[in-house]
C-alpha cells in the first residue's frame, strides 16, 4: 500500500472527515514516529509492532565502479519488530 492508497481507505472509513484533514493526520502520525526515532526513541504500538533504531558499526565497503576500498561510516537505521498480534495475523490459516 502506497501513501496515496492509505488517504483513500481513511477517507472511505471516515466520511465526515475532509481530505485536507486526513492528510494532516496521516502527515502527523508519520512525522511523530520519525521525530521519536530521530530522537533515539522507540515507538510501540500495542498489535502491530514496534519502531526502533539499531547501530551499524563503521566498516570497508567496495565502490563498485572501481573496486577501490572505502570507510563506510556507523550510522543509525530504522528498525521494525512486528507485534504478536500481527504475527498471529500473518500465519493465520
Amino acid at each position: 500500500m502506497i501513501r496515496s492508497e492509505l488517504l483513500q481507505a481513511l477517507a472511505k472509513e471516515s466520511p465526515g472527515m475532509r481530505s485536507e484533514e486526513i492528510e494532516r493526520v496521516v502527515d502527523v502520525f508519520f512525522d511523530e514516529i520519525a521525530k521519536r526515532l530521530a530522537d533515539g526513541g522507540r515507538v510501540e504500538l500495542r498489535g502491530f509492532g514496534a519502531f526502533s533504531t539499531r547501530e551499524r558499526d563503521a566498516r570497508k565497503g567496495r565502490n563498485p565502479r572501481t573496486g577501490d576500498t572505502v570507510e563506510v561510516p556507523g550510522k543509525r537505521v530504522p528498525y521494525f519488530k512486528a507485534g504478536k498480534e500481527m504475527r498471529v495475523r500473518l500465519n493465520a490459516d
